[in-house]
């Protein structure tokens, strides 16, 4: 355990944001979210969001939040004087690889130059421990298989998104370098699937899903007619693409063994990375496949061009976490499909029940 401090949460109401605040608060850790809810639903008559509100009912803990962007300097700023904070775990970004694509300025400009402000910010109060919330994707084409954190970073990105990330990644680095204050761990997470296995909280993205799962379990509840998949020419057995999937939960937790490690007062070692990954891919139609087996529902889809900015495979080899973290993924596949479609039957239309089914 932190000392008397709280753990300040950025995109706390999301999808990743939002499991890894419940399994923190079930460790005994005070928590503080900060979101503009950009992916997070909440009615005007409530203070916090409606996942957050699950939340607090599944942990029976509070939760402290705050609706800031991460580019409002002063709105970020008056939180951290108004509280005691020891470490900060910054998830708050924008994620769709295709989107980033078309809109490469906007990923920059939040995914950056916000994560700048709230490291800024945090220099100015004195709290430089940080958990970073990184991506496979800094990777880029992969040079080699499975992809380990010596694999070099930056010179193959196909897109802005994982662009971003590392970016921040190389901030990091440089603010480490430049003040021995700092203690940072970069995670770099490989494909988040599945829900928590109450069924009460899961990934509910706004507008089309850019990620596969929830498109599935979509598809499978009856509120999307067919899944698009992107590309069937892949260089893998069945030409579509394949991904590490690991479970939300499992993901969660190793947040948890991050946090702790990082602020173990004899850490030495002031910036780590890690992937947080299972170290085995499935492919596209093996979820599909996999998920129909869960759900007993057929998955319609069909095939379309590939995605600008997808790569053909990715898996990585989770060994560094499990060595030096003591953490590994438990579950497989069939809890992350089972899991998914818990949460999506208990939830058709999401948090915001009132929401209109998607054609």
């Amino acid at each position: 355990m932190v000392g008397d401090g709280s753990i300040l949460i950025t995109g706390g109401a999301g999808y990743i944001g939002s499991h890894t605040v419940l399994v923190l608060l079930e460790n005994g850790y005070d928590i503080i979210v900060l979101d503009n809810l950009v992916n997070a639903w909440k009615d005007d008559s409530v203070q916090i969001p409606e996942v957050l509100q699950r939340v607090e009912r599944l942990s029976g803990k509070k939760i402290t939040f705050y609706q800031v962007d991460l580019v409002d300097k002063d709105g970020l700023s008056e939180v951290f004087k108004q509280h005691k904070i020891d470490c900060v775990i910054h998830f708050a970004a924008l994620k769709a690889v295709g989107e980033s694509c078309q809109e490469p300025l906007k990923y920059y400009s939040n995914n950056v130059s916000g994560s700048i402000t709230l490291f800024k910010v945090m220099k100015e109060q004195n709290v430089k421990n940080l958990v970073y919330s990184s991506s496979s994707t800094v990777y880029g084409s992969p040079e080699y298989l499975p992809l380990c954190e010596k694999h070099p970073t930056g010179r193959t990105c196909t897109n802005p998104y994982g662009k971003s990330k590392y970016f921040v990644e190389e901030i990091l680095r440089d603010l480490v370098t430049s003040d021995k204050g700092w203690n940072v761990i970069s995670l770099r997470y490989f494909n988040p699937v599945g829900a928590h296995p109450s069924g009460d909280i899961g990934e509910d993205p706004t507008g089309t899903p850019n990620n596969l799962m929830p498109y599935v379990a979509q598809v499978a509840i009856g509120r999307r007619k067919e899944l698009l998949v992107f590309g069937n020419d892949y260089d893998t057995p069945d030409g579509t693409g394949v991904r590490d999937y690991i479970h939300i939960m499992d993901l969660a937790e190793g947040h948890v063994v991050a946090l702790q490690n990082l602020l173990k007062p004899s850490s030495t070692d002031r910036f780590n990375v890690f992937n947080l990954g299972t170290g085995r891919g499935y492919s596209v139609l093996e979820v599909i496949n996999a998920f129909s087996e869960v759900s007993g529902r057929k998955i319609n889809y069909r095939f379309v061009a590939r995605r600008e900015g997808d790569i053909a495979v990715s898996y990585c080899s989770p060994n560094l976490a499990k060595d030096s973290l003591g953490w590994t993924a438990k579950r497989g596949l069939k809890d992350m499909c089972e899991d998914m479609w818990r949460w999506q039957t208990k939830n058709p239309n999401g948090f915001n029940k009132d929401q209109q089914p998607s054609e």
